[in-house]
């Protein structure tokens, strides 16, 4: 895996294309979001993500910055996530991949979603959307 599919892997991620996701971890992949209980195996891995995906109506990746040591890809960058309101969230992210030759055997998502689903004001929207960009 190099940077270029790294970046094909976020651009899945931000169409909600969970087969092209998965298509980039081994079939034993462990998978940790946040704070999260890890999830083991793509086959459980897919119905996690499928519900993650219904539980936001939109995500968006910028700033990405990805460094590569032996077997283990590191990135960061900025995550928007577009709630079902129309309200947005934009927190930074780190993630680790521990590499099994081509795949990812484990992907780490450090990041701080507490507030995804917390009611927000409209200040805080407005806010949200003015540090985005959008």
């Amino acid at each position: 895996m190099n940077t270029k599919d790294i970046f094909r892997l976020f651009k899945a991620i931000d169409a909600f294309d969970t087969e092209t996701f998965l298509s980039f971890l081994s079939d034993g992949a462990v998978f940790r979001f946040g704070n999260m209980p890890p999830v083991a195996g793509k086959d459980n891995i897919r119905p996690f993500l499928e519900g993650f995906f219904q539980s936001i109506k939109a995500i968006r990746h910028d700033q990405v910055e990805v460094w590569e040591q032996d077997d283990v890809k590191l990135m960061n960058g900025r995550v928007t996530y577009t709630r079902h309101d129309g309200s947005r969230l934009t927190v930074y992210f780190a993630n680790t991949f521990k590499m099994e030759g081509d795949r990812i055997g484990e992907y780490l998502i450090f990041v701080d979603t507490s507030r995804l689903y917390a009611e927000t004001t409209r200040e805080e929207n407005e806010r949200a959307v003015m540090e985005s960009g959008a």
